[in-house]
């Protein structure tokens, strides 16, 4: 028997660009505003935070910039990337990190910022529309709920965090209501399949996304003073992340792949949330801080290194142009 060896990658740049490496942007974007929140709250100097998010930034739109030349190679690519997991993470993220870009850039020029939002919410919307065409006409088991759903339909919490840096408040509160529903059905779906059925090994550290739709209600609940809800969802963050801590050799029995960067972000927001509402989170908020410090970067580090490589298309299964 003699099988046909994979079709090789069609000579041109970045014809393959795996949308894998986004997750773990994401997440250096999440630990870069956690600094620009923990040195208000510690009285740290700002250039630790800026020169994080300024570094990020430049990543996230040379990254940015070479999935659109694949994009523009063969615009039908985005559909095929939406077919996997990791690819469909990986879009996801990248649209959800354009909303973290306008945070970032708010102090600096909110005109700027503002239209990056604008854009972050017109491609999210766009991304919802495919998605949503997908399952409708897609296979069965492209229908079945995942943590990544979280990302896709709940993501647009931290578009709503970008609004009350801009004081959109109605916006801002529409979105909280909104995605708070959506997140509570992701969960209860999620908590059923998890009791009946057993989470495949290389698959598991895609449920610490379960851990950010609560981190970022509480921070636009803080952001719109819904003090008792900030503070209550800060407590839920705190039980789920004590959950993940304990679990964490069974999460990552399969060993580092390029889902690790699902660690990232919820890591970062949980760190954020805690600082914002201070108080007694407020060192819980510094450790966690210095937690993500130490592993966001390292994550992320081995990713984009495989992405150098050429290795991260191809253990993702990345789309061609």
């Amino acid at each position: 028997m003699t099988f046909k060896p994979p079709a090789p990658t069609p000579p041109g740049l970045w014809r393959r660009v795996p949308p894998a490496v986004f997750p773990s942007i994401m997440g250096l974007f999440g630990l870069g505003l956690a600094w620009r929140r923990g040195t208000d709250v510690f009285v740290l100097p700002r250039g630790i935070a800026e020169t994080i998010l300024g570094a990020v930034s430049l990543l996230f739109v040379f990254a940015l910039l070479a999935y659109a030349v694949k994009l523009m190679r063969r615009p039908s690519v985005i559909v095929d990337e939406l077919r996997i997991l990791p690819g469909r993470a990986g879009v996801v993220t990248m649209v959800l990190s354009v909303y973290l870009l306008s945070i970032t850039l708010a102090p600096y020029s909110a005109v700027v910022a503002q239209a990056v939002l604008v854009a972050g919410f017109s491609a999210h919307a766009a991304l919802v529309v495919l998605l949503v065409h997908q399952f409708v006409t897609g296979p069965a088991e492209q229908r079945r709920v995942t943590p990544v759903w979280h990302l896709s339909y709940v993501g647009f919490i931290i578009g709503a965090l970008a609004a009350t840096v801009f004081e959109f408040y109605i916006l801002a509160l529409f979105l909280f209501v909104a995605t708070a529903l959506i997140a509570a059905l992701i969960w209860s779906v999620s908590l059923e399949q998890v009791i009946k059925e057993t989470v495949p090994a290389p698959l598991r550290p895609l449920l610490a996304i379960h851990l950010s739709p609560v981190a970022l209600l509480g921070l636009v609940a803080a952001a719109l003073e819904l003090d008792a809800i900030a503070m209550g969802l800060a407590g839920v963050a705190a039980l789920m992340l004590i959950a993940l801590v304990a679990r964490a050799p069974w999460l990552t029995e399969a060993g580092f792949s390029a889902l690790w960067g699902a660690f990232t972000f919820p890591l970062a927001a949980t760190a954020s949330l805690w600082l914002t509402v201070g108080g007694l989170w407020r060192w819980p908020g510094g450790i966690a801080l210095i937690a993500a410090t130490l592993i966001v970067p390292a994550i992320a580090f081995k990713v984009v290194r495989l992405w150098a490589g050429g290795q991260l298309a191809v253990k993702t299964n990345a789309a061609t142009a």
